[in-house]
């Protein structure tokens, strides 16, 4: 019971989390840990893209649209150097990529470049975690 209550506890906290904490917490991060956090901050950032665009903040939002991409790279790398966690860190950066499409329709014609830019960035990284993932089946696969 007690470590259930344990598990809550640091559940709630971590929804409270703020950006420059999550951030922190990334830097001092063990490696197998950086992807979930690292893409957290990237959804954390889509969100605030989302609500800055409609709030007509453009710069701000293309701000937050540099750091979705920058932590998915992040979260990327920690996963490919890890070995673990690919298919999670692809599932999200495609449904971040998704929602990019959804907000992307929604702009002014002059946003849309930085926010499509980001999509094809996003895409990039997905197209290397699925190489690295379907290279590992082919070299079991060969066994």
């Amino acid at each position: 019971m007690f470590l259930i209550t344990l598990a809550l506890v640091v559940c709630a906290a971590a929804k409270d989390e703020s950006l420059p904490e999550m951030k922190t917490r990334l830097e001092n991060a063990r490696l197998d840990d950086q992807p979930e956090l690292a893409i957290k901050i990237a959804e954390f950032q889509l969100h605030d893209a989302d609500r800055l665009y409609k709030d007509g903040k453009s710069d701000e939002a293309r701000a937050a649209v540099t750091d979705i991409v920058a932590y998915s790279q992040k979260a990327s790398d920690a996963a490919l150097q890890s070995n673990k966690h690919l298919k999670n860190v692809e599932i999200d950066v495609r449904k971040i990529a998704d929602k990019l499409r959804d907000i992307k329709r929604t702009l002014a014609f002059e946003d849309q470049p930085a926010v499509d830019q980001a999509i094809r960035n996003l895409e990039d990284i997905r197209t290397k975690l699925l190489n690295e993932m379907f290279a590992k089946q082919d070299k079991k696969g060969k066994k």
